[in-house]
């Protein structure tokens, strides 16, 4: 197999308008080892420097790094640095087709030898409850016997299709009712949709976030910081295993895309949140940059 190589950075910022006395924070910020996707390097830097850190991992398998400061300060800067390798995904080719209604049934079976993790992802969240809009939706391209590979596709086709991209139309809490209403969003919230319409079929599917190497115009040089966090849906059948799918820029994942992490949301999934005591206001920056190496 051959691999895309990558450095990525990732720089997340707080600065305070009043001093903060305790900070406890939890960083999802470790790009995961997969078959297709291996770490060479990684460094989190953490200033000031915390009084305690450790790691631990979550249920998902993602690596989750803990820190706290007991000490005065008016900012906080977490700085990511890796160097990974990313190759090709398995293909769906060499499974055998089959229906929607057999993945939902295959999945509902506790003896069907597939884990315990695609039933645990055919249900709703606490951030992402079912929604019957998002079913109804999605129930377009789930006529009855329809290919199961077929109908996700067409799926994820459909909210590329009706759904502007446009950052700041919603929040990281918008509801993915709202979203249908809006017809305007991010990511997140295109995966959620993406989500939402898959589950409330009964079928299987997680929140993956990570990063995406985007492509300068012709002619233009590749700039810093300016990439972002990305975020796309994995949905599993029996045969195939879990196939990534990107309804923001309609495309299957391919080596181009960075695993950090994954969970049943956003919530499971976020870079860096934390608990505070001190600080006033606060104001957060960010900058990603993925850059390709030789």
């Amino acid at each position: 197999m051959s691999f895309e190589r990558y450095t990525v950075e990732h720089e997340t910022r707080y600065a305070y308008t009043a001093p903060v006395s305790q900070s406890w924070q939890l960083a999802r910020l470790t790009p995961r080892e997969l078959p297709w996707q291996r770490l060479q390097s990684h460094e989190l830097r953490v200033e000031p420097a915390p009084d305690e850190r450790q790691e631990s991992v979550d249920s998902f398998g993602n690596t989750v790094t803990h820190f706290g400061l007991h000490g005065a300060h008016r900012l906080l800067t977490v700085t990511m640095r890796c160097r990974v390798e990313v190759g090709r995904r398995p293909r769906p080719a060499e499974a055998v087709p089959l229906s929607w209604e057999a993945v939902r049934d295959s999945v509902r079976v506790a003896t069907s030898g597939h884990g315990l993790e695609p039933a645990r992802m055919a249900e709703p969240t606490a951030q992402l409850p079912l929604s019957e809009a998002a079913r109804q939706y999605a129930a377009a391209s789930f006529p009855r016997g329809r290919d199961w590979f077929e109908a996700v596709t067409e799926l994820m086709q459909r909210i590329h299709a009706d759904f502007e991209f446009e950052p700041g139309a919603t929040t990281v809490s918008t509801q993915v009712d709202e979203v249908l209403e809006r017809r305007r969003g991010v990511c997140q919230d295109f995966a959620h949709l993406m989500l939402a319409g898959l589950r409330g079929h009964g079928l299987p599917a997680r929140y993956v976030s990570g990063y995406l190497l985007t492509d300068p115009p012709p002619g233009q040089p590749r700039l810093m910081g300016v990439d972002a966090s990305h975020a796309w849906v994995a949905a599993f059948a029996p045969g195939y295993g879990w196939l990534e799918f990107d309804p923001t820029n309609d495309q299957p994942a391919d080596a181009r895309y960075i695993t950090l992490a994954w969970g049943g949301d956003f919530a499971d999934v976020v870079p860096l949140r934390g608990v505070i005591l001190g600080g006033g206001a606060q104001d957060m920056d960010v900058a990603v940059s993925v850059i390709p190496q030789a």
